[in-house]
């Protein structure tokens, strides 16, 4: 018989090992799982992801949980076969299953059973192939020592090269460091998050996908930038600013704004690959609503979701300035001056909003913006909520967000 995983030898032996009685846990593990996915199914508080996250596997859990007897988990091996193991208590003949330590040492690395210990935590990462054990055996020990289990266990996908799975002993894998040294460690960043960031599909690493998505995010945002602080541009808008009263920023977009319903709220869907709004009145409810969707992905671990939804903006923004085109000696100094408002709002928004993904990148860009420290929290990613350049609305420069050498 030869092991499917490994591609070992299975040879049948049998010893003497310590049991750990799981199978009295398993109503307790079906009634939480099953509980998870139904409070998931109506959306609770608008989270989705209780239990194990991706839900295809905690279906199959539960389906597990209904079809098959739980059986005792043996929890020692004899130390004349794993001597390296630590030893069980008061029986130096046996040695602790390593993967009955490994378990417990989320418990002991916060020092339990210590008073003053944070538990449970609220989500927990792990890969997919090792479901089974944070899915069943650490919620029965959990169980066992009357501990509350984690809420959230996120089981995410693998990285591959060429389909399949990195190894260093097959050698395929990839020097994350020169890549990072390539492109930046935003853009690789960015890369991970976009592609990777849905968790339920393996992702086959590519250079030349991070390559095209390097160059997706420094020309959507990084050169979005560089067009609305132009020279040309500033030109045309500095003549509609010498004729208003308050010439801030807020005190400009507050004008700007009367004309604007921001009343409607849009969800992820509005976010898809639909038609470009035509006009700043169109666009701007879209940016409004961005940081209420980018937040909901969050919480529900929709990562490349969120971040999709920003290049979505990013996208609308650049093709609506080019449609206006602000710089152009036949359209007006007040379309113009919207448009240079509707851009750095934007760039504000999504500034805020990319912090989590690139965070270098993000700092240098609410630092040229001139967004205050105290505005760069979520509670700030709204239209009208924040502001720009001070009192000078003019005195924003571009400065350049990335830095590819390849």
């Amino acid at each position: 018989m030869i092991a499917t995983e490994t591609g070992s030898v299975v040879e049948w032996s049998r010893e003497v090992n310590y049991k750990f009685r799981m199978s009295v846990f398993r109503d307790a593990l079906l009634t939480h799982y099953s509980h998870a996915a139904a409070s998931n199914a109506q959306a609770k508080d608008g989270l989705t992801v209780r239990g194990v996250h991706p839900d295809s596997h905690q279906l199959r859990i539960i389906r597990d949980l209904e079809t098959e007897p739980l059986e005792d988990l043996s929890i020692s091996r004899p130390r004349e076969r794993i001597g390296w193991g630590i030893g069980v208590p008061d029986d130096p003949t046996q040695t602790v299953y390593v993967w009955f330590d490994a378990l417990l040492v989320y418990l002991s690395g916060i020092g339990y059973p210590d008073t003053g210990y944070a538990w449970p935590p609220d989500i927990q990462v792990i890969g997919k192939d090792i479901v089974r054990f944070h899915a069943i055996y650490l919620p029965a020990i959990l169980l066992a020592l009357k501990l509350p289990l984690p809420t959230t266990l996120l089981a995410h996908a693998h990285w591959t090269a060429n389909q399949k799975k990195m190894s260093k002993s097959l050698g395929n894998v990839t020097d994350p460091m020169q890549a990072m040294d390539d492109y930046g460690v935003d853009s690789v960043r960015f890369y991970l998050a976009r592609v990777g960031g849905r968790f339920r599909d393996d992702v086959d690493w590519s250079e030349e996908q991070l390559r095209k998505h390097a160059d997706e995010i420094r020309n959507l945002l990084g050169n979005y930038f560089l067009r609305m602080t132009s020279r040309v541009i500033k030109k045309r808008v500095r003549d509609a600013v010498s004729v208003a009263q308050d010439k801030s920023f807020r005190g400009l977009l507050s004008q700007q704004l009367a004309n604007v319903d921001l009343s409607k709220t849009f969800d992820i869907s509005a976010y898809a690959e639909l038609d470009t709004p035509r006009t700043v009145e169109a666009f701007l409810p879209l940016l409004d609503s961005l940081g209420g969707v980018v937040s909901d992905c969050m919480k529900n671990l929709e990562v490349a979701e969120g971040l999709h939804a920003i290049v979505q903006v990013l996208r609308y923004a650049n093709t609506l300035l080019t449609n206006l085109a602000p710089w152009s000696e036949g359209q007006s100094v007040a379309i113009a001056l919207s448009s240079y408002l509707t851009a750095l709002e934007t760039l504000r928004i999504v500034g805020i909003l990319l912090q989590p993904f690139l965070p270098c990148t993000a700092a240098k860009l609410l630092c040229a913006l001139g967004v205050p420290e105290v505005e760069k929290s979520m509670t700030f990613a709204r239209v009208g909520r924040g502001s720009v350049g001070g009192e000078d609305v003019l005195g924003v420069k571009g400065v350049k967000l990335f830095s590819i050498k390849k």
